[in-house]
């Protein structure tokens, strides 16, 4: 291999990984049973996240908004101008449940809250409602934090392959 051949593969690479796909890790139990709580590996496309075209239902990956430097996935619940509807327990905020016809019961002590997703943001929710950090507690996620969006998994490899409409 000449230096030339070493060069090109290294931009190469870096092309890839930058703009167009880049391999991801999971683990955690926020996504259950979507996603593993073990070790997962997926494939992201940076593209259509890039131009913000993400719909309702897409795992994405995005930048923590209350920890820089760290990556959350969680899926697309709601886009910009939506209406959202969610419940909390006011004693000890704990989130109970959520989505658009949610119903809250005051016998259970819930406390409905519902918020309009700002222009250029979206509403992200773990599928684990009970066990993930998401909008519910930080509020819309600006377009501008979206890294990549899962489209296929390669581990634990009796379920790799194709990862959209999970």
């Amino acid at each position: 291999m000449t230096f030339g051949t070493i060069f090109k593969s290294l931009c190469y690479i870096h092309v890839v990984n930058t703009y167009l796909i880049d391999p991801l890790g999971t683990i955690g139990p926020s996504m259950l049973p979507t996603i593993d709580s073990t070790l997962s590996i997926f494939l992201t496309e940076k593209i259509s996240t890039r131009f913000g075209k993400v719909d309702r239902g897409d795992i994405v990956v995005f930048c923590d908004p209350q920890k820089p430097g760290h990556y959350l996935t969680k899926r697309v619940i709601g886009l910009e101008g939506d209406s959202i509807t969610y419940s909390s327990n006011p004693e000890t905020n704990d989130l109970v449940d959520d989505n658009f016809t949610h119903i809250s019961y005051p016998e259970n002590n819930d406390k409905p809250q519902t918020v309009v997703v700002r222009k250029g943001s979206i509403w992200v929710e773990g599928d684990n409602k009970s066990n993930s950090r998401d909008s519910r507690k930080f509020g819309p996620v600006p377009y501008g934090l979206i890294q990549s969006k899962i489209f296929w998994r390669i581990y634990p490899f009796q379920y790799f392959g194709p990862f959209w409409n999970k």
